[in-house]
C-alpha cells in the first residue's frame, strides 16, 4: 500500500520501506529492506517509535523528527553514521586529551603542543575541501572506511612515538582520516535526512561531539594510568568503525549516488528556505560571513580543547585526571547545544540561530577569566551549549545557498573549522608561553562579537 504526504515526500511500503526526498538535492530513493540486516535492534526501535497511534507521537517536535526519519526508513543509516562519527571523533579527541602527558613525557613547550594541534588540524583542513569537492564529482561510497583506516594508522604511531617529530606524523595521520570522513559522510547524513535537514545534521554533529566528549573520559581512565602506549587499544574502536562503515558503503553503493550537476549558466544561484533566487557576488559574500562566524566560534573552542586542563590546573591546581572530567563536561554540554540548535533551525531559521548561538555567549566569556572553580565550570558549560547550536545552522545555510554541493560545502566549513581551529591554536601557544594561560581566555572572551556579521546573512524571503 502507499502512503502519502504533501509536498515532496512520498512514502511507500510496498515490497519495502522507501522513501522520496524531494528539495534542493533532486529525489533520492532510499530502501530500508537490505539495510534493515546487520541492524536488526535498531529496526525495531525505528518500527516502534514510527507507529502510527505511538502514544509518544507527537509529544514533541524532536520525536517528531524521529517519527518523519523512521517512517521514510533511513534512521538506521543515520544512526550508523551517528555512531561512527562518535567513535572517529573519540580517536581524534585522545589527541588533545593525551597533552599533559606528552608534554611532561617529552618535555614539550606550549608552543609544541600549538604545532602539534596545527599539524592534525591543517591536514584535516587542507584536505577536506578537496575530498569534498571531488566526491561531488565521483561519489565514493567506501572513502570513510579509508578514513577510518588512516585514523588507526595514526593512533598507532602516537602510541609508538619516541620523538617530537614521530608526534607529528601521527596527528597528521589521524587529521587525514577526517578529511576523508566527514564531507562524503555529511552527504549521506544529508541523504538519510527525510528533509529535515538541520535535525539530521544536529544528529550527526551529536555523535562527533559525543565522541569529542568521551575521548577525555576514556584517556583519563586508561591513558593517564597506563601511559602513551596504551593508545594501542583504541585499535578496535577503529576497526569497528570500519566493519559498519562498510556496511554503510554498501547501501550508499546501491542508491547508485549521482554526481553534483554543474551550475546553471547566468551568474545566479537558486538558494533553499525562502533565500531566493542570489546572485553569485551575494552567495560569495554570505560564505564569507559564515567563514568569520566560523572563525570566531573555532577560536574559542580551540582555547577551550586545547589549554582548558592546563587552566584549570594552573589557576585552581586541580589533578590531571580532575582537569579532564571538567573538559568532559565542556564537551557534553556541546553534544546538547548542537542537538537543539539543529532543531531550533529547522522550526524557527537558520539565520535566528546563528544571531543567538555566537552573540549569546558573549556575557558568559566575558566573565569566565574572572570567577572561581565552581563559576568556571558552570559558565564554560553555558559557553559550550550556545557556540555549539551555531554550527549545524552554519552548515545547513551554506548547504541551503550552494544547493547539489554537499561534499564541497561540507569539506569547506569542517576544514575551516579544523583549519582555524589549528592556527588559533598554535598562536594561543605562543601567547600562552609569552604572557600566561589567563591573558589567552581575556583575549578570547571578545571572540563572539564577530558574530554581529551575521546582519549581513540574506533574510529568507
Amino acid at each position: 500500500g502507499q502512503r502519502r504526504r504533501s509536498g515532496a515526500n512520498r512514502f511507500s511500503t510496498g515490497g519495502g520501506l522507501s522513501a522520496f526526498e524531494g528539495g534542493d538535492e533532486g529525489k533520492w530513493v532510499i530502501p530500508c529492506t537490505k539495510l534493515a540486516r546487520p541492524w536488526p535492534c535498531i529496526r525495531l526501535a525505528v518500527l516502534i517509535a514510527g507507529r502510527p497511534g505511538s502514544r509518544a507521537a507527537g509529544r514533541s517536535a524532536a520525536g517528531s523528527d524521529l517519527s518523519r526519519l523512521a517512517q521514510a526508513g533511513a534512521f538506521p543509516v543515520l544512526l550508523a553514521l551517528c555512531f561512527t562519527h562518535l567513535l572517529n571523533d573519540l580517536m581524534q579527541s585522545l589527541l588533545p586529551a593525551i597533552y599533559p602527558i606528552i608534554k611532561a613525557q617529552h618535555g614539550l613547550s606550549f608552543g609544541q603542543i600549538g604545532l602539534i594541534t596545527l599539524a592534525f588540524q591543517l591536514t584535516a583542513s587542507m584536505l577536506q575541501p578537496v575530498v569534498g569537492y571531488y566526491t561531488d564529482k565521483k561519489p565514493q561510497p567506501y572513502s570513510l572506511v579509508i578514513g577510518m583506516a588512516a585514523t588507526l594508522v595514526g593512533l598507532v604511531v602516537l602510541a609508538q612515538a619516541g620523538s617530537f617529530t614521530s608526534l607529528l606524523i601521527g596527528a597528521a595521520l589521524i587529521g587525514t582520516g577526517s578529511s576523508i570522513f566527514h564531507p562524503e559522510a555529511t552527504r549521506m547524513a544529508r541523504l538519510a535526512s527525510g528533509g529535515r535537514h538541520g535535525f539530521a545534521q544536529s544528529l550527526f554533529q551529536v555523535g562527533g561531539q559525543t565522541g569529542q566528549a568521551i575521548g577525555p573520559l576514556l584517556a583519563a581512565f586508561v591513558v593517564v594510568p597506563h601511559g602513551q602506549r596504551s593508545l594501542l587499544w583504541f585499535s578496535a574502536v577503529a576497526l569497528t568503525g570500519m566493519l559498519i562503515l562498510l556496511q554503510v558503503g554498501q547501501w550508499y553503493a546501491a542508491r547508485d549516488p549521482a554526481p553534483a550537476k554543474k551550475a546553471a549558466k547566468g551568474g545566479a544561484t537558486t538558494g533553499a528556505a525562502g533565500l531566493g533566487v542570489l546572485d553569485t557576488r551575494t552567495t560569495q559574500m554570505a560564505v564569507g560571513v559564515l567563514v568569520l562566524l566560523m572563525f570566531s566560534k573555532s577560536a574559542y573552542s580551540a582555547s577551550i580543547g586545547s589549554y582548558y586542563t592546563f587552566y584549570m590546573i594552573e589557576k585552581f591546581e586541580v589533578s590531571v585526571q580532575t582537569s579532564q572530567y571538567l573538559l568532559f563536561a565542556y564537551l557534553i554540554s556541546q553534544v546538547v547545544g548542537s542537538l537543539i540548535g539543529g532543531h531550533l533551525g529547522d522550526r524557527f531559521g537558520r539565520r535566528e540561530i546563528i544571531w543567538f548561538s555566537i552573540l549569546g555567549a558573549v556575557p558568559f566569556t566575558l566573565l569566565l577569566p574572572h570567577v572561581g572553580l565552581v563559576a568556571t565550570v558552570v559558565l564554560t558549560i553555558l559557553i559550550g551549549m550556545i557556540m555549539a547550536s551555531a554550527f549545524p545552522a552554519i552548515l545547513v545555510y551554506a548547504m541551503e545557498l550552494m544547493p547539489g554541493r554537499v561534499g564541497t560545502i561540507a569539506g569547506l566549513f569542517y576544514g575551516v573549522s579544523f583549519g582555524l581551529g589549528a592556527l588559533s591554536a598554535a598562536l594561543l601557544g605562543r601567547v600562552a608561553d609569552m604572557t600566561s594561560l589567563a591573558t589567552v581566555y581575556h583575549l578570547c572572551a571578545w571572540l563572539p562579537l564577530i558574530g554581529l556579521l551575521t546582519w549581513f546573512l540574506p533574510k529568507p524571503r
